[in-house]
Order: C-alpha cells, then structure tokens, then sequence
C-alpha cells in the first residue's frame, strides 16, 4: 500500500513541478504587467496546492499516528490558497490605479 501512496504523491509533486515552471515561463512571457500577474498568481496556487496534497500523502503513509504535520499542511495550504490570489489583485489593483493601461493587441509597445 505505501508504494501506491508514494507513487501518488509523487504524481501530485510532480504536477505541482511542472504548474510552477509554467507559471514561471508564462510571467517571463506574456506582453504585459497583468497577464504576468495571472501567470504569477494562478500558477504559483495552483502549485502549491498540488505539491501541499503530494506532501499530505507523504505525512500520512509515514507518520500514520501523528497528525499534527497534515493539519500543519493542510492550514498552511488554506492560508496560500487564500492569500496568493487576494495578494495578486492587489498588486494589479495598484497597478491599475497608478494609471498602468493594460495591453491590445498589435500594440507596438511589446
């Protein structure tokens, strides 16, 4: 059984692997500060919460009576899971109120 949750895990982190590179490709690559941002910010929670359930299942096969490293996992998670994307809208908010006009497209500013 400990192999099917390993492998499992190990499907979940690395998932969470390739979101985060992708994430990181398309903030270097998208034309403007906004679509940056939703690279950035979609991205980064959708990683973490793929690796955190990767590292869930790790916690669980090999501490089985020991909670305390899920409930850590899974609240740090939930912290993310809300932060990350509310810290994002933040950041573009700003952007948008300093006056920083989103990309069109043929623009020849990119």
């Amino acid at each position: 059984m400990a192999i099917v949750v390993y492998s499992i895990a190990g499907l979940f982190l690395g998932l969470g692997a390739v979101v985060a590179i992708t994430g990181g490709v398309g903030a270097i690559r998208m034309p403007d500060f906004y679509t940056r941002c939703h690279c950035a910010g979609k991205g980064d929670t959708l990683a973490q919460l793929l690796i955190m359930v990767g590292l869930i299942l790790v916690a669980l096969e090999a501490y089985p009576l020991s909670n305390l490293a899920v409930f850590k996992l899974f609240f740090i998670s939930i912290f993310i899971l809300v932060t990350s994307p509310t810290a994002t809208h933040a950041v573009a908010r700003g952007a948008r109120h300093d006056g920083l006009v989103p990309w069109k497209a043929g623009d020849p500013r990119r």
